[in-house]
């Protein structure tokens, strides 16, 4: 998978977030967007996901060096992010089932097994409202880690964790996105410091 900015920008009214970006990331490796809060990480990656569009430039998407329409990327990537919200009134058994009708997890884990990787077995079957903010972020990590996707993008993917999850974040990570595109925002190395190159926003907003 192979996601190419070219002299992309983006604003929201007068404002821009970034702009003469050129950029290709490329499958097989790990990419950290950084910057302050507010700086606009995750606009950038909501653009790379194709939820919302480039206000200058352009974006294209390959597979295999074929061209994937912009309508069709949901399908090769998944994300993990605090904006993302989970159907608190299911189980987390019942929200994996229900996501893998949309999006398929990877083909040799179970449910079950997903649920143990992520500390989560035990308390499956409690609805997730019950759950507290950590278990939570081990949920959201699960669907976008296990889903069967060459891009994963991460949007402080260790929001709400405490170390034990963060020492389990970096082992999903080691363990299921080697071969896949990685692509975390983030301004806490301990989220990014398995990432091969750095994209630091704020180089994108000289004009």
């Amino acid at each position: 998978m192979k996601i190419s900015l070219s002299d992309a920008g983006k604003r929201f009214n007068r404002d821009w977030i970034f702009r003469h970006l050129t950029f290709n990331f490329e499958s097989t490796k790990s990419y950290a967007i950084t910057g302050p809060n507010g700086s606009g990480k995750s606009t950038l990656l909501q653009v790379l996901a194709g939820a919302i569009d480039p206000s200058e430039g352009k974006i294209e998407w390959n597979l295999n060096e074929s061209k994937i329409e912009e309508g069709e990327t949901y399908q090769q990537i998944s994300i993990c992010a605090p904006y993302l919200e989970l159907v608190e009134e299911m189980t987390a058994r019942e929200f994996l089932q229900f996501h893998s009708r949309f999006k398929p997890f990877l083909r040799h884990i179970s449910n079950d097994e997903i649920l143990d990787a992520v500390g989560l077995k035990q308390a499956s079957r409690k609805q997730m409202r019950y759950y507290s903010s950590g278990m939570k972020q081990r949920v959201k990590l699960a669907q976008a880690i296990f889903s069967d996707t060459p891009v994963i993008l991460l949007d402080e993917p260790c929001t709400n964790l405490d170390e034990g999850g963060y020492t389990l974040y970096n082992s999903l990570i080691s363990d299921y996105c080697r071969n896949r595109l990685v692509i975390v925002s983030s301004n806490d190395k301990a989220e990014y410091s398995f990432c091969e190159e750095i994209i630091d926003i704020n180089a994108y907003k000289q004009f």
